[in-house]
């Protein structure tokens, strides 16, 4: 690889990935020589890329944490990766608009067929929002930073001080919680971090604690055990075809119809999934979710009256 640029590019890929590069590979990789290599080094350095040297027989170059942020040289499947997940950030509190700028300097440089890729991924997706509270990043940290340096923490958790050993952020849907063991219950315990308030590193060290499972699968059987499973059963009047995957079992009947079997933690949350694939449906279990859609149908047309009064009154004026 004659052209020095582009050998430099093709170096700094390299060398991003997260592993100690022999110069002797660096060498066949580019067809240089170990000379070239190391010139190319010093290059990379000049232009502000950190690159670290160990010596010996095991020795090489890798690409280390610097002063600044160096530009990134990215794969187009982590470009595209980067780009949805700026575009899908909002559960930590002030990112948006620190990823608007970052989305916007991203898409600058995409090629056009990333680009619309990205597009093409973000118009298929819809976001449904909710009221939860966004978290604090600064929170994050401290929790992340306790928890890689085995610091015992204390915080403020519904009105009440805590003291715990904390294990793992737990990421789930719109929401970040924290597994900890707490000292003062002498059990597991989660914690959602957007009611979590003065979290104080204590400086006393942790001698790490097993869990019954490993974190996710823990975390997971708990939060079910702790809220109310709803089995949902349901007959929609469309084909089994025309069901969104993902949605849950769905079985055709001959008739056009079709059976659909999910559940959920909340009959809201069932009652959103159902009413939103735009087809009358039966209801055939369970009980509440019935009762759910005879309130919800009663202050809809609630509101609906009352908004024909208003509009009434205003036509009058």
């Amino acid at each position: 690889m004659t052209d020095t640029p582009a050998r430099l590019l093709r170096l700094l890929s390299l060398l991003q990935t997260p592993r100690e590069w022999p110069g002797s590979e660096l060498a066949d990789r580019l067809e240089v020589s170990m000379r070239t290599v190391r010139r190319d080094v010093d290059r990379l350095r000049e232009l502000g890329y950190p690159v670290e040297a160990t010596m010996g027989a095991l020795g090489g170059y890798r690409l280390v944490a610097g002063a600044a942020m160096p530009p990134l040289l990215l794969e187009d499947d982590e470009a595209v990766a980067i780009a949805v997940g700026l575009r899908s950030a909002h559960a930590v509190e002030g990112v948006e608009e620190a990823s608007v700028r970052a989305l916007t300097k991203l898409e600058q440089v995409l090629p056009s067929r990333l680009r619309r890729r990205v597009s093409n991924l973000h118009a298929a997706t819809v976001r449904v929002t909710s009221e939860d509270t966004p978290v604090d990043p600064e929170v994050l940290t401290t929790l992340a930073a306790a928890i890689t340096n085995r610091e015992r923490l204390r915080f403020a958790y519904r009105d009440e001080k805590r003291h715990t050993e904390p294990h793992r952020l737990v990421s789930a849907g719109r929401r970040w919680y924290l597994l900890a063991f707490d000292l003062e219950r002498d059990d597991w315990r989660i914690f959602r971090v957007d009611r979590l308030s003065e979290p104080f590193p204590t400086g006393a060290r942790i001698t790490p604690r097993e869990l019954p499972a490993d974190a996710a699968t823990y975390f997971t059987k708990r939060m079910y055990s702790l809220a109310p499973v709803y089995e949902m059963d349901v007959t929609l009047r469309m084909r089994a075809d025309q069901v969104p995957d993902g949605l849950g079992e769905v079985t055709p009947a001959d008739d056009g119809t079709c059976r659909l079997r999910t559940a959920g933690d909340t009959l809201g949350w069932l009652a959103m999934r159902v009413a939103t694939l735009g087809c009358e449906f039966v209801v055939n279990s369970p009980p509440e979710l019935v009762e759910h859609f005879r309130e919800l149908g009663t202050r809809v047309m609630r509101c609906v009256d009352q908004s024909s009064v208003d509009t009434g009154s205003v036509d009058q004026a």
